[in-house]
């Protein structure tokens, strides 16, 4: 029986700027229902992989293949179609609309409708009882009608992440989601993306600067430096390796 192939696969993926090198050949395979930690020093190329991955940047070179069909030249809204949803390092709300609204704007899209915020139906459509449901499981069920930009920063983490799964996707790239969170929402959150990955089988991709959150969360870690991938393994060895101690964890080699 033929093992089935990765549901994110990355060739040669290049991005030149200005004849300065930001992403310099990687290749990567991430398989279905994996979390993959993105680490890195800043100015490592971890926002612009994910960059490249979503469609926001187009590579110098490369492909990228999700569930086995090439995406590169797709456009950030073809790839989300297709099953890629992605989180910011900053908030990407609409802050004047409530949590509702905002949840339901990204179902409303997947279940074939128009991204508009001026055109909600009652509470029975389809497009609001998926945001209702979203929002009653990322725990936001007592914000429902709060404005997005009156949550607090660990709320707004989870009201970005009950707008990925509104949508259903197979591939989700947290990018620092643990960013300007409290320490006192950190567990909760890292619970949150948890349970998410386990009751959907849902591939997680995370970019983050808390190791102990990466190395809580990740099946394997890829290390980023200078555009390069300098290595991708399991946790414990990964952080054994001396290259990766000297070029990330300051160590000496």
């Amino acid at each position: 029986m033929t093992a089935p192939g990765p549901v994110l696969a990355v060739r040669d993926l290049r991005l030149s700027i200005g004849g300065a090198v930001i992403i310099d050949g990687v290749s990567l395979e991430v398989a279905q229902g994996e979390v993959l930690g993105v680490i890195g020093p800043n100015g490592a190329g971890k926002t612009t992989l994910f960059n490249l991955l979503s469609g926001v940047s187009r590579p110098t070179a490369g492909t990228v293949h999700l569930a086995g069909v090439d995406v590169t030249g797709r456009s950030v809204d073809a790839r989300a179609r297709a099953g890629l949803g992605r989180t910011f390092q900053t908030s990407n709300l609409f802050d004047g609309l409530s949590a509702v609204e905002n949840v339901r704007l990204a179902a409303q899209v997947a279940l074939g409708g128009s991204l508009s915020p001026w055109r909600f139906p009652g509470r029975e459509d389809a497009a609001t009882r998926r945001a209702l449901e979203q929002l009653d499981r990322v725990g936001l069920a007592h914000h429902v009608d709060t404005l997005a930009g009156g949550l607090a920063h660990g709320d707004k983490r989870k009201l970005e992440i009950a707008m990925l799964l509104a949508v259903e996707p197979q591939v989700i790239l947290l990018d620092e989601p643990m960013a300007g969170v409290g320490s006192a929402d950190v567990a909760g959150l890292v619970d949150l993306i948890r349970r998410v990955h386990r009751e959907e089988g849902t591939t997680v991709l995370m970019v983050e600067h808390h190791m102990d959150v990466v190395l809580g969360l990740a099946d394997r870690v890829a290390v980023m430096h200078h555009g390069q991938l300098l290595a991708c393994d399991v946790p414990d060895v990964v952080m054994a390796d001396p290259t990766v101690q000297s070029a990330y964890l300051g160590a000496s080699a």
